[in-house]
């Protein structure tokens, strides 16, 4: 199975509109960071976790020509915005697509995209099938989805281990219950906002503290914002086996 990271960065932090920070000047491509989502593509399956504000240019920089189900991991704005641009794949694939949420999630989703869940059907609206996940496993297709609640200051946020690979976003602390569905993972990617204390993630050092506890192979650190600094910068002040991950990175699994 291949990941993609669609998005590495955040709403968090400094502003983006006329931003003159070292991060927004920058002329590495490593840090031109769009909000959070990763793709998965394997097994048949073509799944993207989260569809954020930047969801359309994401798949079109990506490439993706189709499009089989989305994973929220919570109702925050900069992980369901994006859920509109999903009406490309429904003309193109002549159907609806699937997307995997708790009743949390989906009450949001009605909220804000209220006009998709209406009895009156506007001609293009997006198409979509909900299914409810929760802290049960989930199969899309062949590919197995094992929930990881983790918390967001006070708001449960899921993360999912996928074989040996676990993705968590939006993270400030993880009881020793999740940990242990964590523990063994080859691959891990967690959230790592900032250095500074922040009330609902993980700080950099936080994350590698957290990092270093799960004690995976390989640990890619993603949610970054703008204050954590330059992609060249941070990654010297890593441990050998954690990196900083960044929009295009592609991983094995």
């Amino acid at each position: 199975m291949t990941i993609t990271f669609l998005g590495t960065g955040t709403s968090q932090g400094v502003p983006v509109i006329a931003c003159n920070c070292e991060v927004c000047t920058s002329a590495d491509l490593r840090d031109k960071r769009l909000r959070t989502s990763i793709l998965l593509e394997g097994e048949g399956k073509v799944v993207v976790i989260d569809s954020g504000p930047d969801f359309r240019y994401q798949m079109l920089r990506a490439n993706v020509q189709r499009l089989d189900a989305i994973v929220f991991t919570h109702e925050h704005k900069d992980h369901i915005a994006g859920l509109d641009d999903i009406r490309a794949f429904n003309y193109r694939q002549k159907g609806p697509i699937d997307v995997y949420a708790d009743w949390r999630v989906q009450d949001a989703l009605k909220r804000e995209f209220h006009y998709i869940f209406e009895d009156f059907k506007y001609p293009g609206i997006p198409q979509l099938s909900l299914h409810t996940i929760g802290a049960d496993p989930f199969n899309i297709g062949n590919v197995h989805f094992i929930p990881i609640e983790v918390m967001h200051y006070k708001l449960p946020v899921l993360g999912f281990r996928i074989n040996d690979f676990t993705y968590i976003t939006d993270a400030k602390t993880v009881s020793e219950t999740e940990k242990e569905k964590i523990k063994g993972s080859k691959i891990l990617v967690v959230n790592a906002l900032q250095k500074q204390t922040h009330i609902s993630h993980f700080t950099l050092d936080e994350a590698i503290t957290f990092a270093e506890e799960i004690g995976a192979e390989k640990t890619y650190f993603t949610h970054i914002s703008h204050r954590l600094g330059k992609h060249e910068d941070i990654s010297g002040q890593l441990p050998g086996n954690i990196d900083l991950a960044y929009d295009g990175l592609q991983l094995e699994i």
